[in-house]
């Protein structure tokens, strides 16, 4: 597993009986986490200094219990990036943090090609992987079905002092988006997909990663360079592992010469133990 252990304005304080206890720049959520299936070592629901919990409700979704007074929205740093963060619905704060493992692995492939990158991010969500390919130099397409999303990581892009690096924004089905570069005949050099476990799109079609994801990568395949750097792909995806991403990858990146890492992603918590986030694959160039 690969920790996302250099973040300073975020943490996990503590996790247990399906709840994790964190810490967002001072902000303190309690938030469910399906991994989460040991007994906790405290508890968190009388942590000191606890602003919210988001509680599911019986008949599905839930709700934010607020318990200390806290702003609506504020940001976060990562290093040079900058993020805004939002209790949500369905528990979502606009950030996944374990995810600055692969932010970290992207920018620096970016940084050490010697070479304009141009880079395609599907299913970007608010954008810290558009944001940390930005800062590291590359031009990035930034393509999400969600109009709120989007605007939430030009927003981001904004706090980053990278809005005018380089992003095109494209308010898309992915899918759809994919089909048509082929079709204009335009190539990218690295590829970024975090797809949803199920979905619905707005003509009622429907999503189920473990049905499609095989054939959503082998499309992207056609909009490569000639000379591709990276294709990194993440699932947050509890049934999937590591080993499912990398047989995914080899089998439509055989006409590329490269090799291929998977991995799960984790946090580090208070307790001493790594919480898992789902898994990765990348394939990185020769």
């Amino acid at each position: 597993m690969e920790l996302a252990n250099n973040w300073k304005d975020y943490s996990v304080i503590a996790t247990g009986d399906g709840y994790k206890l964190e810490n967002w720049q001072g902000v303190v959520l309690l938030r469910p986490d399906p991994q989460v299936i040991w007994p906790s070592s405290i508890d968190m629901q009388s942590y000191k200094g606890l602003n919210a919990k988001y509680v599911r409700s019986e008949t599905g979704g839930g709700k934010w219990q607020t318990y200390k007074d806290m702003p609506s929205e504020w940001v976060i740093s990562y290093g040079e990036l900058k993020f805004l963060i939002k209790p949500m619905g369905f528990k979502h704060t606009g950030l996944f943090p374990e995810q600055a493992v692969n932010w970290d692995k992207m920018s620096a492939l970016i940084k050490s090609a010697n070479r304009p990158i141009n880079v395609l991010n599907l299913f970007a969500y608010t954008g810290g992987a558009t944001v940390a390919c930005l800062k590291a130099g590359a031009s990035v397409c930034h393509v999400d079905a969600s109009k709120g999303m989007v605007e939430r990581a030009g927003e981001n892009c904004r706090l980053s002092g990278v809005k005018d690096a380089g992003v095109r924004f494209i308010i898309d089905d992915c899918l759809k988006f994919v089909k048509r570069e082929i079709r204009r005949g335009k190539k990218y050099d690295a590829i970024i997909m975090d797809p949803p476990s199920f979905g619905r799109g707005p003509n009622g079609e429907t999503w189920k990663i473990e049905n499609e994801l095989f054939n959503l990568v082998k499309t992207c395949t056609e909009v490569l360079s000639d000379n591709p750097l990276f294709f990194l792909i993440n699932s947050y995806t509890t049934g999937l592992q590591p080993q499912v991403i990398k047989n995914i990858l080899t089998l439509n990146m055989k006409n590329f010469s490269g090799k291929i890492d998977a991995y799960e992603v984790g946090l580090p918590t208070g307790e001493g133990i790594a919480l898992p986030c789902g898994c990765s694959g990348l394939w990185t160039a020769n």
